[in-house]
């Protein structure tokens, strides 16, 4: 085991579990800030965190790294209970925020669900921003999402990393579900992480960790996996929608389970790109049946429930 890096004393990390991303907290002398909001449904519970480690002050800015439902869902409670919050999102999604299009967000498609947020400006890569009294600078970090970004800051060397990189690997590749090649973007991502050289790394999920070059490696061991084997990967992304649903429901019946499955347009858009040959209902019932193997969830009964 690795010991745990010191961050900076201006940053709090407030670790989440898979539901919801981690909450980057950066307090300054005039402002705060806050990185990444979580899942709606913990939304009630990022506020009582973010107002307890604030201790009274407000919450000045709001960055989501990118506009996943389990990293920017609980922007719509903070903005309602700090009316003067800024907001800033990747300009990728900026058109589809300010219209409100789920589908387009694909919160929709992947049967997950964020409140609408407004946005208040954009997070330009190849530009500083300041957060509290700490210049960050925005890069960009195409691969797990075309439009995440990652935020360094040089004084300390402290990275946040969202999806791009974890101590154990990275998020799921979701451009190549939909049959865009996008391996070599995480490569590249990597590249820059490598080049960028921190010293503190604060993932999207997980605790923060500063063992870059062993993390590193198991990342690029990881992608050279799945870009042998992209079936490797798209079973992956796949059972991790699932536990994603049942993270959120913690129990469903099979049957409801399954009809989920079946009426996600999300999910019936990786089976029929890449399954097709197959049935849709024995597919599903595989990937179910692996969760439950492997711990990751529970059948008894009608019942599958959360686990792990």
């Amino acid at each position: 085991m690795h010991k745990a890096p010191t961050l900076p004393p201006a940053i709090t990390v407030l670790e989440r579990g898979w539901l919801s991303s981690n909450n980057i907290l950066i307090s300054g002398s005039k402002t705060t800030a806050l990185i990444d909001s979580g899942y709606c449904t913990h939304a009630p519970q990022t506020l009582a965190l973010v107002q307890a480690a604030l201790q009274g002050r407000p919450l000045d800015v709001l960055i989501n790294t990118h506009l996943h439902s389990d990293h920017c869902g609980g922007n719509a409670q903070l903005q309602a209970h700090y009316p003067a919050l800024q907001t800033l999102i990747p300009p990728g999604h900026a058109e589809h925020v300010r219209d409100w299009n789920p589908h387009a967000l694909t919160f929709a498609p992947t049967g997950q669900n964020c409140p609408p947020f407004k946005l208040d400006a954009t997070l330009v890569p190849g530009t500083e921003l300041l957060l509290g009294d700490m210049a960050w600078q925005v890069h960009a970090a195409p691969g797990h999402d075309p439009h995440s970004v990652i935020l360094f800051e040089p004084a300390s060397r402290t990275l946040v990393s969202a999806d791009a990189l974890w101590e154990r690997g990275f998020g799921v590749v979701f451009p190549e579900l939909e049959g865009i090649e996008a391996f070599a973007a995480v490569g590249a991502t990597l590249d820059l992480i490598e080049q960028l050289d921190p010293k503190i790394v604060i993932p999207g999920h997980g605790p923060a960790f500063s063992n870059l070059e062993t993390a590193l490696a198991t990342a690029r061991k990881r992608l050279d996996g799945f870009i042998h084997q992209p079936e490797k990967h798209i079973t992956y992304a796949a059972k991790v929608l699932l536990k994603f649903k049942l993270l959120e429901a913690q129990s469903l019946d099979l049957s409801d389970f399954m009809a989920w499955a079946d009426t996600t347009p999300y999910f019936r858009l990786i089976f029929n790109t890449h399954f097709a040959d197959r049935e849709f209902p024995v597919w599903v019932a595989q990937l179910i049946a692996d969760l439950v193997r492997s711990g990751a969830a529970v059948h008894e009964g009608p019942k599958i429930s959360n686990a792990g």
